[in-house]
C-alpha cells in the first residue's frame, strides 16, 4: 500500500473518535435540555437563543440574595392605587413596612392583607405600611376597594422593586417577603418565608423592637 494510504488508515480512528464524541455530548445536551452551554458561537448563539419572558430577566440570579439587615433602602419609586408615586427614600423618618405577596385577591394574600388591615390602627402609628405586588394599579384598587384595605399598594409590573430588594419572581409572581425598615432608612428585619396568617402579629412585635 502506498504512503498516502497508510496516512488515511491512520487518520480514521480519530475521525471515528471524534463523531462518537460529538454524537455523546448531543445526547446529553438533548436529555438536559437545561444545563447552561458553557462556550457557544455568536452566530449559534443568536439561532438557537430562545425568547426570554420580560418576566424572567427580573428574576435574581442564581446565588443572589434577599436585601440583607443593615443595608439601606433603594433609591427606587412606585404608583400606589391612590395615584401617587411612592419615593421609597424620602419616607425616612418614619419606620417602613414593605410587604411583598404574589397576587391581589388570591386566597394567601387576601389573609395577609386582611390582617395587616385589622391591625393597621397600631402599625400605622408606628410605620408606613406599603405592599408590593407585579399587578396593576386597576387591580390593587379593585383588591383595596373590595376589602377596604387602607394601606397603599405598588404597582411593581415593572419589576423594579423586586430586582432592588432582590425579591425573586415566579412566573411572573413575587415570593412572599417582607422587610422592616427603621426611621434611618436602612433594613432592620427581613421575613424571607412569610406565613400570611398572623404576619401582622409578627410585624408589630419587629416594629416594637425598634425603639
Amino acid at each position: 500500500m502506498s504512503r498516502s494510504g497508510w496516512l488515511v488508515l491512520g487518520a480514521l480512528p480519530l475521525v471515528l473518535a471524534c463523531s462518537r464524541a460529538g454524537t455523546g455530548e448531543s445526547s446529553s445536551a438533548a436529555g438536559n435540555a437545561a444545563a447552561p452551554v458553557a462556550v457557544a458561537s455568536a452566530a449559534s448563539a443568536a439561532t438557537a437563543a430562545p425568547v426570554v419572558p420580560a418576566a424572567a430577566l427580573a428574576v435574581p440570579a442564581k446565588g443572589s440574595s434577599l436585601l440583607t439587615v443593615g443595608a439601606d433602602v433603594p433609591d427606587v419609586a412606585a404608583p400606589a392605587q391612590d395615584g401617587k408615586v411612592v419615593h421609597l427614600r424620602a419616607l425616612k423618618g418614619k419606620p417602613v413596612i414593605v410587604y411583598f405577596y404574589p397576587k391581589d385577591d388570591t386566597p394567601g394574600c387576601t389573609i395577609e392583607a386582611k390582617g395587616i388591615r385589622d391591625q393597621y390602627a397600631e402599625l400605622n402609628g408606628r410605620a408606613v405600611v406599603l405592599g408590593v405586588s407585579e399587578d396593576s394599579l386597576d387591580s390593587h384598587k379593585a383588591f383595596a376597594t373590595k376589602y377596604d384595605l387602607p394601606f397603599l399598594l405598588l404597582d411593581d409590573t415593572n419589576h423594579a422593586l423586586t430586582t432592588a430588594f432582590g425579591v425573586p419572581l415566579s412566573m411572573g409572581h413575587a415570593k412572599r417577603v417582607t422587610f422592616v425598615i427603621d426611621a434611618a432608612g436602612k433594613v432592620r428585619k427581613v421575613f424571607p418565608d412569610v406565613n400570611p396568617s398572623g404576619h401582622a402579629t409578627e410585624l408589630l412585635e419587629a416594629l416594637k423592637g425598634l425603639s
